[in-house]
């Protein structure tokens, strides 16, 4: 239980990220319906062009080498890291923004 425990701790801190660059695009691009949270872990655009395929993409990159250091960390796999950092994203959105359902539509929460 313990390790689970830090690793829900430490996605918690990945999705979180507030003192980040990139934060306030996020938030901006989730409240406008830009962007949605997936069950992977990763956002994925809902809607926009180059811009928006930008902010998706890097902060994809950074959440992946986030999610593969506390896999090494916990001896655990990516995907199973991806999979509880999915879940926590996609609790944590607000209602009213984007998340992909399990038929990879995107539905308003």
């Amino acid at each position: 239980m313990a390790p689970l425990f830090a690793l829900v701790l430490g996605l918690a801190s990945i999705l979180m990220l507030p003192s980040s660059s990139w934060a306030l695009d996020l938030a901006s691009a989730k409240a406008s319906g830009m962007v949605g949270e997936k069950a992977d872990g990763y956002l994925g655009a809902v809607q926009g062009g180059g811009e928006v395929a930008a902010l998706v993409a890097d902060i994809n990159n950074k959440r992946r080498a986030a999610y593969q250091a506390i896999a090494a960390r916990n001896g655990t796999s990516l995907q199973a890291v991806e999979a509880l950092a999915g879940r926590a994203a996609q609790d944590k959105t607000a209602a009213g923004q984007y998340i992909m359902n399990s038929s990879g539509q995107w539905i308003r929460k």
